[in-house]
């Protein structure tokens, strides 16, 4: 779907997504469904709280993630969103 949009769990990348990386993808994900790069003053705030939406949840879906072959590491916070 989106080219610009990476794979964020290990093996892929060689240490745990940050939140940088979480909201990143979840903002190309925005843009696409909406069509917007950027959202026009009146459409901010729901542009916005659906980066934060799909970001929270993207960190969620990392950090219950169980990848065959890889080592397991201490969970870490995720991600509020708000």
């Amino acid at each position: 779907m989106c080219r610009s949009i990476k794979t964020l769990r290990p093996p892929v990348l060689p240490e745990e997504a940050t939140e940088e990386e979480i909201t990143a993808a979840a903002l190309q994900y925005v843009r696409k469904v909406s069509g917007f790069r950027a959202p026009a003053a009146h459409n901010r705030e729901v542009f916005d709280r659906a980066v934060a939406e799909i970001a929270a949840s993207t960190g969620k879906l990392l950090a219950g993630l169980e990848v065959r072959g890889a080592a397991k590491s201490a969970p870490r916070p995720v991600a509020s969103g708000g």
